[in-house]
């Protein structure tokens, strides 16, 4: 069943001056032809997104409690999460859109929490992946699934990734390609200093458990929010960050929260990554 389309939220980076021409495009097809929808930045049904993947991310995440249906339009390059990824489709697609023509894809998410002495010091979720490491020299990490170590490391250190995440600091890390509706995690090392262990692609619902045992601590950088010293850190989505301790252990599971993207090009991924590795 098709969600009732109200609400309309347009979502881009003020400064990106062909998202803003999009917008105007958008805002007139929507007053013309489909004048009982509306805008509205407070509770939008439907976020529709101008710009790359990291935008297309951050209007995912920032709106995510309101379940809304993100639908990307892609102005970066490839554009792994767009729903369109050429320009010249954007208004025939989101036409076909308004008219109920599409499918919704649903994306798992993941949360993270942070443990020290036995208590939670820090909580976070990301659409792409966590990831834990050292910013200037090298830690030791070790990595459990269902109580099991897996991964023993000495080198940067080591992330954590959905299906949608395996296209974006996975894959820079040499880690598999997942289609994105595949609900699973994804373990990649960053850098091991040892005898180098691949990938380890788990089901969504296995709990994964990263120590922190041993780095040194040097202290030459700090967080610009609070000043903080750090060496070894933990960051959601590229976003949330904080700074860890040895000791402490992450802990990583799937969250109840999915996003729900639209999907209005057959085999859009498959076309991404055509386009991303010149395939023919």
């Amino acid at each position: 069943m098709k969600d009732r389309i109200k609400n309309i939220l347009i979502f881009r980076h003020p400064n990106n001056k062909r998202a803003l021409a999009w917008s105007k495009k958008i805002s007139g097809l929507i007053k013309r032809d489909f004048p009982n929808l509306k805008e509205d930045t407070r509770k939008p049904n439907i976020v529709i997104a101008l710009g790359g993947d990291g935008t297309i991310l951050e209007a995912a995440r920032k709106y995510q409690k309101l379940n809304p249906i993100i639908i990307g339009l892609n102005l970066g390059t490839v554009g792994f999460l767009a729903s369109v990824r050429e320009e010249k489709n954007f208004l025939k697609s989101l036409r076909r859109f308004f008219k109920g023509k599409y499918k919704i894809v649903e994306r798992m998410m993941i949360m993270a929490n942070v443990r020290r002495k036995g208590q939670i010091v820090f909580s976070s979720e990301a659409l792409n992946e966590v990831v834990v490491k050292s910013l200037l020299g090298i830690v030791e990490l070790q990595a459990k699934i269902e109580g099991h170590p897996v991964q023993y490391i000495r080198g940067t250190g080591i992330l954590v990734a959905t299906a949608t995440g395996s296209t974006a600091y996975n894959l820079s890390a040499h880690g598999p390609i997942v289609m994105p509706d595949i609900k699973c995690l994804i373990v990649t090392e960053l850098l091991d200093h040892s005898i180098p262990t691949p990938s380890i692609v788990i089901k969504y619902h296995n709990k994964i458990i990263l120590k922190i045992i041993d780095y040194r601590t040097r202290g030459l950088l700090s967080l610009s929010k609070t000043g903080k010293r750090v060496d070894v850190l933990l960051s959601a989505d590229g976003n949330s960050i904080f700074p860890l301790e040895a000791g402490d252990e992450v802990v990583i599971q799937s969250s109840p929260r999915l996003i729900r993207f639209a999907e209005l090009e057959k085999h859009y991924f498959f076309k991404s990554l055509q386009e991303k590795f010149g395939f023919k």
